[in-house]
């Protein structure tokens, strides 16, 4: 072998090395399970405040909540926009599962199911307001990733897993 083409492999080997310890550096800093508790949090926590905003007590939504699917909020299709139909029983069922489905998360409680239901919502929250896709998509690839790579170790499906297993 060449003396250039020796130092170069040396070289080489040598940044491999360099990569592969910052690689594992970031991995102890980033473990999956942590990094699957936290993606459940971020995606449970916008659909939450929202979804404690629309309640003044138990199964009791508020005007404000009936108001904006009755008169603000409109289905942006194609031909429209278009009222939602039956107003107070999408207000109730938005406000409902904003409450559910963000503790199922939390929790680590059929999460894939709560994650896809996130994913439902903010594809119908997207057509309601076309102009929030920026933060929209960060939502779906949130329950995406939720969906694809699971609850993680730190959550009751992992339990409930190694108890019925």
């Amino acid at each position: 072998m060449e003396p250039k083409l020796a130092a170069e492999s040396t070289g080489q080997r040598g940044i491999a090395a360099l990569a592969e310890r910052a690689t594992g550096a970031l991995r102890t800093i980033a473990p999956p399970w942590l990094t699957q508790f936290v993606l459940r949090c971020a995606l449970a926590v916008p659909f939450w405040r929202s979804g404690v905003n629309k309640w003044d007590g138990f199964l009791q939504l508020n005007d404000v909540a009936v108001l904006l699917f009755t008169s603000e909020l409109k289905l942006h299709l194609p031909g429209g926009p278009y009222a939602f139909p039956a107003p107070g029983v999408m207000a109730f069922a938005a406000g409902s599962a904003e409450i559910v489905l963000p503790i199922l998360l939390l929790l680590g409680l059929a999460t894939r199911a709560a994650a896809f239901g996130l994913l439902l919502m903010t594809l119908i929250i997207q057509l309601t307001v076309p102009d929030g896709w920026p933060l929209h998509l960060t939502w779906a690839a949130m329950a995406l990733a939720v969906m694809a790579w699971g609850p993680g170790w730190l959550s009751v499906d992992q339990w409930l897993r190694g108890r019925l297993a």
